[in-house]
């Protein structure tokens, strides 16, 4: 095949994936068991009176889209799963926020159309994927949760994985409630 014939099947092979349908390629979608991105799958149909939610919190989870290697600063982006998990064993937890902010604290995507509701002892575990390098090294997600009673406390968490050069490597952060 010469230069002219490769140069024509590489466009025509970039140009049919690009037009394929984001959600197919969205990891979130891929690995969830019912093809379906996991926060729309959670999102609630029904509305909850919340003003009867006697538990309130807001956390800050820092997240890296990417990290300083070495002295000449080069940055290797990160892949990050956020982890919110309900620890209770009989109550719901409500979602109400999740915000995506990068390192100058603009906010980049807000998560939510409506509440999720997560099951007793239930986990949402959502990807931001390597490519996605708008957060910078200071990007963090802003999550408010609600919940029946004082007992209904989520963990939260972000793991971030990443390679160098023939090195993986990974790391986890923890939600920090947030004083109003």
């Amino acid at each position: 095949m010469n230069k002219h014939s490769m140069s024509v099947l590489l466009v025509a092979t970039m140009t049919l994936l690009s037009g394929c349908d984001r959600s197919e390629q969205n990891p979130n979608v891929v690995m969830s068991e019912h093809q379906q991105d996991p926060i729309e799958e959670l999102e609630m149909s029904s509305d909850v009176d919340h003003s009867k939610l006697n538990y309130k919190q807001t956390f800050y989870v820092p997240i890296y889209s990417d990290v300083y290697t070495d002295k000449d600063n080069r940055k290797v982006l990160l892949s990050a799963t956020l982890s919110v998990r309900n620890t209770t064993l009989k109550k719901s937890l409500y979602v109400n926020k999740i915000d995506y902010y990068d390192t100058h604290g603009t906010l980049i995507r807000s998560y939510l159309n409506t509440p999720i509701e997560l099951p007793a002892m239930a986990t949402l575990n959502y990807i931001v994927e390597k490519e996605e390098d708008k957060g910078g090294s200071g990007a963090n997600f802003i999550i408010e949760v609600g919940g029946i009673d004082e007992t209904v406390k989520p963990v939260i968490e972000a793991v971030m994985i990443g390679n160098f050069s023939n090195k993986g490597f990974a790391f986890s952060t923890e939600g920090t409630p947030v004083v109003h």
